[in-house]
């Protein structure tokens, strides 16, 4: 049976949701961002039980097909933003990717994110990248061209000026404050 989990971002929240359900007693075959795939319930165990486990840990149970749709739209994004992980060429852009992933129309997806997030897609997927930006700005190994490079963006110049939308501030100033405006990556909107 598959689980579909709200809020999972990284490798650790794998390791705690993978600790959290065989605490529970569930047999874990497999865990990945936004998903779990475990024997059937133990007959002492029910979602219920699940849910409070995973909300304990700030996740959350997704049950319904358009919240589940949703956070796996969430999760390519991550992954792809954040890790590279993804898979997605270069020369692809982020409405084929998803709709190839899916395989639902990017229109459907497009709607149902906005319905459900109460943001675009396209908004999403910015507030990702400058998100991790603002992480590469923190630990100061690259330069603003290769963090430009790095997330497919045409210029420095454009890179710069999306950062400041978002932020309010440039790039420079950022790294100069050490990061301070940073947030989890399954609290980032715009």
């Amino acid at each position: 049976m598959t689980l579909y989990i709200k809020n999972m971002v990284c490798g650790r929240c794998r390791r705690v949701v993978r600790e959290s359900l065989e605490g529970l007693g569930l047999v874990v075959n497999r865990v990945d961002l936004g998903e779990a795939d475990v024997d059937a319930l133990p007959p002492n165990v029910t979602l219920t039980d699940v849910r409070r486990v995973l909300q304990a840990n700030e996740f959350d149970l997704l049950d319904d097909s358009r919240a589940v749709l949703t956070g796996r739209i969430k999760t390519l994004i991550i992954e792809e933003v954040h890790d590279g992980r993804g898979n997605k060429p270069v020369h692809q852009n982020f409405s084929d990717f998803l709709a190839e992933k899916t395989g639902h129309e990017y229109s459907y997806l497009s709607s149902l994110f906005s319905a459900v997030e109460g943001i675009t897609i396209e908004k999403y997927i910015i507030a990702q990248k400058i998100e991790t930006v603002k992480e590469l700005l923190t630990y100061g190994e690259l330069s603003l061209s290769e963090i430009g490079f790095r997330l497919g963006y045409s210029s420095v110049q454009h890179l710069s000026t999306q950062f400041k939308q978002v932020t309010g501030q440039t790039p420079g100033r950022f790294r100069q404050e050490r990061g301070a405006q940073r947030r989890d990556l399954d609290k980032v909107t715009p």
